[in-house]
């Protein structure tokens, strides 16, 4: 018991030394200039567009690989642990040979008066990149985690396969999306590795915590990166709550 106190206090550290070195007043003085609140606006809304096209694209897949209904299901997977395990700084680098100015990616962004380079749509494209795996692996094991029997009974009694998946697929996996929805949300919206090399610009919170700590030291950078805390935890925090009752009611 008490080793693992320990553990869980020296894990908290980080955050516990944030919280004593900060005060409302400073927090206050960080972010009442003109022009302090739009990286945390930027962060919020780019987060928010991330966690759409993880939805919109990234839970059909999910539902696939949780049915089996992909070929070669291993290489699928294998192919989303590459993705998860490399890091952010090298994603950086090869999305700009994949959708930088230069690519052919690039040219037809062009084409479209779009580009993947320092602008909000590069900020959606690195966040995508570096959240995608958590939310596709979470949310496989939340589908995994639906008796398929369920399923079948609704589709013995005459459902559509939609109707399935609204009325009984998605109630009961929706504990354990919500908590890869916001695990998600997290890594979106702290993302910085590969922000940094692809959208340097426009600025969110993780660029803003960087630039400040360059330009003026590690004092005056503490209160975005508290600000980055507030605005990140809050959901995986609820997510986390909600999933365990649930867990609970299912039990009992």
């Amino acid at each position: 018991m008490a080793g693992a106190a320990v553990i869980w206090i020296a894990l908290l550290g980080p955050v516990i030394a944030l919280l004593v070195r900060m005060s409302p007043g400073d927090i206050a003085s960080a972010l009442t200039g003109p022009g302090d609140l739009a990286p945390l606006l930027t962060s919020v809304l780019s987060s928010l567009v991330t966690l759409g096209v993880l939805v919109l694209l990234c839970t059909p897949l999910s539902l696939m690989l949780a049915r089996g209904r992909l070929p070669f299901p291993r290489v699928w997977e294998a192919g989303l642990l590459c993705a998860l395990l490399l890091p952010p700084l090298v994603i950086g680098l090869l999305l700009v040979f994949m959708v930088g100015p230069y690519t052919w990616i690039g040219s037809v962004l062009g084409w479209m008066r779009l580009s993947a380079a320092n602008t909000f749509l590069a900020l959606v494209i690195a966040e995508v990149y570096e959240s995608a795996p958590y939310y596709v692996l979470g949310a496989q094991a939340a589908f995994s985690a639906v008796d398929a029997q369920y399923e079948q009974q609704a589709g013995l009694l005459g459902d559509r396969p939609g109707r399935v998946f609204r009325r009984v697929t998605l109630p009961l996996a929706a504990p354990g999306l919500a908590m890869s929805l916001a695990v998600a949300w997290a890594r979106a919206i702290g993302a910085f590795g590969a922000v940094v090399i692809v959208a340097y610009h426009p600025f969110g919170i993780p660029m803003q915590i960087f630039t400040t700590l360059q330009e003026t030291g590690l004092y005056s950078a503490l209160p975005y990166a508290l600000v980055l805390l507030v605005v990140a935890l809050p959901l995986p925090l609820a997510a986390y709550i909600w999933s365990a009752r649930a867990e609970r009611r299912r039990r009992g």
